[in-house]
């Protein structure tokens, strides 16, 4: 029997078959996607699962706000801050980071995400 891969797809509002329309990456077609929507699924579901194949961030994660503690302003936790927390962990467990996509609107989170990550794997090997 054919192993399924582990797909976990990131983002508050989409899924995967709506990041295909604008990607038109196919991948995102496959039925075995586990979405999780801000900060807290993502690590939750890591920790408890271990790493999965493959992850497709967004980087604006709307729903999720955190006050700073020296102000009353508040600040999401986007999809950089699950790179920031993946690279940390891949880093504790001495593992490699998986393969992954940025399938975010936002170029600058985009690209922030993305660097972060092809860095460390750049660093790892």
């Amino acid at each position: 029997m054919k192993k399924t891969k582990r797909l976990l797809f990131l983002d508050d509002v989409r899924f995967p078959v709506e990041a295909y329309h604008y990607t038109r990456q196919d991948f995102f077609l496959r039925g075995d996607w586990h979405i999780v929507q801000n900060y807290d699924q993502f690590v939750s579901w890591i920790r408890k699962k271990g790493l999965p194949e493959m992850i497709s961030f967004d980087h604006d994660l709307a729903d999720e706000h955190d006050p700073k503690a020296d102000t009353q302003e508040w600040v999401e936790k986007t999809g950089y801050e699950c790179a920031k927390w993946l690279v940390a962990y891949c880093l504790d467990q001495h593992m490699d980071i998986p393969e992954f996509y940025c399938h975010s609107m936002n170029p600058v989170g985009k690209k922030n995400i993305t660097s972060l990550l092809n860095n460390f794997k750049a660093i790892k090997n």
